[in-house]
């Protein structure tokens, strides 16, 4: 079985994303299978544990009971935020009724345990906020006023921090990618300006010009995780994501990317695959694969398409 053929053999939220980066598949064939999303396998189950109010676990950014964050183990990843930005992930067709229907009962219900804000009004921070305007975006909703503060809150290195409310005055990698992924996809919605673009650019070159993990002082690694590859990302940056943003984000690579193309190279395994890193901690709905240091679907398939666009050749070798 080739790696194609593996990551075939996979969930409507991989084969869509499959045939559509990896094989050329014509639209209509794409289009197809992208609606499956809604009814089968991850996105179906997803879906299924959603509230009668539109959230999940009664949450916005943390469940409403069960949680004590005290105890040790993690972030919980089951409450409304992290669960919409998976089902982007997986590429659940906003067009759908499921998704124009969580759309509409989240911007009814669902209100932040900061302050009690409406889900698409945003909070206080960056973090939060850039993967709200990438959820809002995806799902049709008005953000205009979390990317206005979004750009008033843009640090003078051009990126973001979600300490900036507690004094800091330098951007964080985690923080900088969260809020790039949500400009660039309110960009691609339409929703374009001259002074957004100029922002997104801003917080690229924060990226670029610490080559992605690079301390921009020292050279050195700025944290050792950043050089492993999870999914879901959650709200932390790693290099394979962060290269993933420059692809969507378009046109040919920056020459600066060239130790983080490399390092995704160096990570693919004599089977063709790359494997599953870094798993975040906390509570899931469910796994989507088999565990840290195994073969990884998701990251595969990022790692090759991330390869294509940068022009490197991997090989596509017998996945076991």
């Amino acid at each position: 079985m080739t790696v194609l053929d593996w990551l075939l053999d996979s969930d409507p939220a991989i084969r869509w994303q499959v045939l559509r980066d990896l094989a050329d598949a014509p639209e209509d064939v794409v289009a197809a299978e992208r609606t499956r999303v809604a009814t089968e396998g991850w996105g179906a189950r997803l879906l299924a544990l959603r509230d009668d109010d539109g959230q999940w676990a009664g949450g916005a950014c943390f469940p409403a009971s069960g949680w004590d964050p005290a105890a040790g183990g993690g972030q919980p990843w089951t409450s409304t935020l992290p669960t919409l930005a998976l089902l982007r992930d997986l590429g659940l067709d906003p067009a759908t009724p499921a998704a124009r229907e969580t759309a509409a009962l989240v911007r009814e219900n669902c209100r932040w345990e900061y302050d009690d804000l409406p889900f698409f009004d945003g909070e206080v921070e960056p973090c939060i906020n850039g993967r709200t305007v990438a959820i809002g975006a995806w799902l049709g909703q008005d953000v205009d006023r979390i990317v206005r503060r979004l750009l008033d809150d843009q640090l003078d290195d051009g990126g973001w921090n979600c300490e900036a409310e507690l004094g800091s005055t330098r951007s964080s990698f985690d923080s900088t990618i969260d809020v790039l992924e949500g400009l660039l996809a309110f960009e691609h919605a339409g929703r374009a300006s001259p002074e957004v673009s100029a922002a997104r650019r801003r917080g690229e070159e924060f990226l670029l010009e610490r080559s992605l993990f690079r301390r921009r002082t020292t050279g050195e690694p700025a944290r050792a995780d950043y050089l492993l590859f999870s999914f879901p990302p959650r709200w932390h940056h790693d290099v394979l994501r962060g290269l993933e943003h420059f692809r969507v984000a378009g046109g040919a690579p920056d020459p600066r990317l060239a130790d983080a193309v490399e390092l995704v190279r160096s990570k693919q395994q004599p089977d063709g695959t790359w494997l599953l890193e870094g798993t975040h901690a906390g509570a899931v709905h469910f796994p989507l694969e088999d565990g840290d240091g195994r073969p990884s679907r998701w990251n595969t398939l990022r790692a090759l398409r991330v390869l294509r666009w940068a022009g490197v050749s991997p090989s596509y070798g017998a996945a076991s």
